[in-house]
């Protein structure tokens, strides 16, 4: 039988299979091998998930970038001295004094009382504001001392679709009444929004009657009310309880108006003077009693809640000798 092998031809060498040759060594650019050493580390600095994305703040008025700390420590107001929104707990921190309050709870009520869709539906809306603020709606509670004077505090949170005035506003103000009422206590309202809240139609509006009410029983109590009017009020709580105050006070450039300037221009047909609706215009005008900076704002409110509940008890004690 024949034999297939292949055998090498006499005189010709072996061939065999060279290895791989090794890969070339990477050749690093030049000027770079500092930066490879510590790139990683800056990497892992810049990824860090524990460093908070807002550290800077944009001035509203000038543009100028704020470091978030100074801020804290300046009570929002800027270098230019704009007094920057605020919500209940920073504004309840700086009102009281220590910082040190109570929290009364608001009222529970319905969500969706007309089921109102516009571009989403109106559950959707309230639940993506709680979950943003983690908060039940726009007005918050407390009661503390202001310089010493135990005094019950309502903020309105503009954060809160537009510190809008709804049903829950409604229940919000009409509690803290009834709680400074309970405690014999004055009531301070600091207050803020765009208006009434479209999503609660009539029942939104209703909310003036009732507010106007609980203030009544406020002045039949004999119990001072106090309003702090901060950027922007506007529309219905401007035609309510934040024009109705014994006291009101407001917030260096703060807007306060019913309607807006341009509806105004376009209805009267004339330009509107420099600065008007904003608080140091309304001063001059007599709207609003005193505008106050922020940082003084704890000591002006207790000075007049001490005097207005000092004279509430010496007409007490003259009812009481007669």
């Amino acid at each position: 039988m024949a034999d297939d092998t292949q055998l090498p031809s006499p005189g010709k060498p072996d061939l065999k299979v060279k290895p791989d040759p090794k890969p070339a060594p990477e050749k690093k650019p030049k000027g770079a091998g500092w930066f490879a050493k510590i790139a990683p580390g800056v990497r892992r600095l810049v990824d860090r998930t524990d460093v908070p994305s807002n550290l800077w703040v944009k001035c509203p008025e000038t543009g100028e970038m704020i470091y978030r700390a100074d801020l804290d420590s300046a009570m929002w107001i800027t270098p230019s001295g704009h007094h920057m929104r605020i919500g209940p707990k920073l504004r309840f921190g700086y009102t009281f004094d220590h910082g040190q309050y109570e929290t009364i709870p608001t009222p529970t009520v319905r969500d969706d009382p007309l089921g109102f869709v516009d571009q989403k539906p109106y559950p959707d809306r309230l639940s993506a504001a709680r979950k943003a603020l983690g908060v039940s709606d726009v007005m918050a509670i407390g009661y503390g001392e202001i310089h010493r004077t135990p005094a019950v505090v309502l903020v309105q949170d503009f954060a809160f679709m537009g510190g809008s005035m709804g049903t829950a506003a409604g229940e919000g103000f009409i509690k803290a009444a009834e709680t400074a009422i309970e405690r014999e206590a004055p009531l301070v309202a600091v207050v803020a929004g765009g208006g009434a809240r479209m999503q609660e139609g009539a029942l939104s509006l209703m909310q003036m009657a009732r507010t106007t009410l609980a203030i009544q029983d406020l002045k039949r109590a004999r119990l001072p009310y106090v309003v702090v009017l901060t950027d922007p009020t506007t529309g219905g709580i401007t035609a309510s309880y934040a024009m109705l105050g014994d006291v009101h006070l407001a917030e260096p450039g703060a807007l306060i108006a019913f309607a807006g300037a341009r509806v105004i221009e376009q209805t009267i047909r004339e330009a509107l003077p420099e600065g008007f609706q904003r608080a140091e215009y309304l001063e001059q005008k007599g709207m609003v009693d005193r505008v106050v900076n922020r940082r003084e704002l704890p000591a002006m409110l207790g000075a007049i809640l001490r005097t207005l509940m000092a004279g509430r008890d010496l007409t007490a004690q003259g009812r009481n000798a007669a």
